[in-house]
């Protein structure tokens, strides 16, 4: 089975372990969001580089529950990267905190170090469906990834992105220091 093949399948498993949403006033269902207003956004996009300061040095992130390797490097040609994706599987319950996301970005450097670039908060399908309305974080509508039977929002909080803060891809992040077993290539 090829990596991109086994990313999903793990990605699949994981949401299979959901078990019942709860509420939670961080995000909502096209009813209104969390950040109502551009300085509870910046106060809330404070508090999730705070929360996330300490993952710099992934081994803390590792130790601290962000240890499945959801993806390889994910790179898009012409377009950017999103890196590999590491996730706390206990956070996948249909449940998003600003402070919590569910995945942590990293970039691999040429050293072999990894280096934090950005956060994915990620609602499967199975809690809220494909065909509720997208929920709501930081006032941004979360994207449909088909590919993997979720909604996705990325937040590039440790590595500018041209294209903007919440944008899927980074033309700043590259795969180009991921061993070629390790990369995935969406086109």
């Amino acid at each position: 089975m090829n990596r991109k093949l086994c990313a999903l399948a793990g990605l699949a498993l994981l949401i299979g372990c959901g078990g019942v949403p709860t509420a939670t006033d961080a995000v909502t269902s096209g009813q209104g969001s969390f950040a109502k207003g551009k300085a509870d956004e910046a106060k809330a996009l404070a508090d999730l580089r705070q929360a996330t300061e300490k993952f710099h040095d992934f081994a803390a992130a590792e130790a601290a529950g962000w240890s499945t390797q959801i993806t390889g490097c994910v790179s898009n040609s012409g377009v950017g990267a999103m890196g590999f994706h590491y996730g706390n599987v206990s956070l996948i319950n249909g449940t998003v905190r600003p402070d919590a996301p569910q995945l942590l970005l990293y970039e691999p450097q040429k050293n072999g170090n990894m280096r934090l670039v950005g956060v994915e908060y990620i609602i499967p399908y199975s809690f809220v469906s494909r065909d509720s309305p997208a929920p709501v974080l930081f006032g941004q509508e979360f994207s449909q990834v088909d590919a993997f039977g979720l909604w996705g929002l990325h937040v590039w909080v440790w590595r500018e992105n041209p294209a903007g803060m919440y944008e899927a891809w980074n033309a700043k992040v590259t795969c180009d220091n991921a061993p070629a077993s390790a990369s995935m290539s969406h086109h």
